[in-house]
């Protein structure tokens, strides 16, 4: 049999050869790449619909997108910087709604429909420095909103229904060098409100319905304040009364508030014979608000430091004494039904001016009266010699006549 030999039909019986690729294990150090690729392609990449954000994820721009609430944060890329939500038709927001977003710093709401925020809704948000709440229907805030924003530089209210500003609220921007108040419903302001913001260099109160009496008046004194130390205020024009109405508060002789002095006297004196221990409205009044409420050693609590001079000095401790530990100095709380009482400035323009020209005036009057008083006793010195040395002539005169006389009738009878 010949040695290779084929089967009938041509058809090869041999098996045929096959050929295996080699396996090679994958590499720990190519998994490892692999695994932290996977871990960092999400938060790169990831943006919360329908927002647009920024190549670098620094910006996240959700205005102008229909939204009735808010899309989901826990999307936003990792070291955002800047929330636009303006735009929007954004009416309710819940107690943590901005939770876990300490890296945002720019937050911006306008031209939606807010109406009431919860008490500590930016609490967690420590790195703000601007947020933008224009445009929208506020009309009162809760005194706890904006706790926590200690960075806080630029708030704008501007244009909601504002009534008021409560006390407290504002008492932890130590921060804040620009708020707009402008285009709301305030008929006047508590002057303790603003007294923590020792920072503040603008200050928008434009468009509002002021009400230039008594109750305005320590506004008016802080305002003058502000502006002493280089702040600026936009024209604040009074609507009442009628003979105030369209003239600028700051331009308003304080002369004018004069008759407010006069009131309280008389409220307070009505106010102490009603308070008193056996009056039947109530028990003894309200202690005031000292330092020792806060620090029951006596120690001066820490203001902050700044280049205001005195005035501002005392405008940070006096946020200190009424704020309850917004600056995170350190002490207790302010027991609630202690009386806050009113800062008063070390030095204002117009009281500088005066004080100057009352001095003046009054040195010139007791100039004048002490030189009248000399000239009166010059006066009546030399008038009294006078009259002494005419009293020792009137008798040599009267011997002089007498001889006089002699003399004519000798003469007389010797011509005869």
């Amino acid at each position: 049999m010949p040695p290779h030999t084929h089967p009938p039909g041509g058809i090869s019986l041999a098996p045929p050869t096959i050929h295996h690729p080699a396996r090679t294990a994958p590499s720990p150090v190519f998994l490892c790449i692999l695994c932290l690729v996977a871990a960092l392609l999400p938060s790169a990449s990831s943006c919360p619909p329908p927002c647009l954000c920024s190549s670098d994820g620094v910006v996240v721009d959700c205005g102008s997108r229909g939204l009735s609430s808010l899309p989901p944060l826990h999307l936003l890329p990792q070291g955002s910087r800047s929330l636009l939500l303006a735009n929007n038709k954004l009416s309710l927001l819940g107690a943590t709604a901005f939770a876990n977003l300490s890296s945002l710093e720019v937050l911006d709401l306008s031209n939606n429909y807010l109406d009431n925020l919860p008490a500590g809704l930016f609490r967690d948000m420590s790195n703000l420095t601007r947020l933008t709440l224009h445009n929208n229907s506020l009309t009162g805030m809760d005194r706890d909103l904006f706790q926590g924003l200690g960075n806080l530089q630029s708030l704008d209210l501007s244009l909601n229904g504002l009534s008021s500003v409560p006390l407290g609220l504002l008492d932890e921007l130590q921060s804040l060098r620009w708020l707009s108040l402008a285009g709301n419903r305030l008929h006047g302001l508590e002057r303790a409100a603003f007294e923590p913001l020792a920072n503040l260099q603008h200050l928008e109160l434009g468009q509002n319905p002021w009400e230039c009496d008594c109750n305005l008046r320590d506004f008016k004194h802080w305002m003058e304040w502000l502006l002493y130390r280089g702040g600026k205020v936009d024209a604040v024009e009074c609507t009442l009364p009628k003979d105030l109405r369209g003239r600028d508060i700051r331009g308003v002789p304080v002369e004018m508030f004069n008759y407010c002095l006069q009131l309280e006297d008389e409220n307070g004196a009505g106010g102490s014979s009603r308070s008193g221990p056996g009056s039947g409205s109530g028990g003894p009044a309200s202690p005031p608000c000292s330092r020792n409420a806060l620090d029951p050693s006596g120690a001066t609590p820490i203001s902050n430091n700044n280049n205001n001079g005195n005035s501002a000095n005392e405008a940070a401790a006096s946020s200190n004494i009424g704020g309850g530990g917004g600056g995170g100095g350190g002490g207790g709380e302010l027991p609630a039904d202690c009386i806050r009482s009113r800062y008063r400035p070390v030095s204002v323009r117009r009281a500088i001016g005066t004080v100057v020209i009352a001095g003046v005036v009054c040195g010139i009057v007791c100039i004048m009266m002490v030189a009248a008083a000399a000239y009166g006793c010059i006066y009546a010195s030399l008038m009294a010699k006078y009259q002494r040395e005419l009293k020792k002539r009137q008798p040599l005169m009267g011997d002089g006549e007498a001889d006089g006389e002699e003399r004519e009738e000798k003469q007389i009878s010797s011509v005869a």
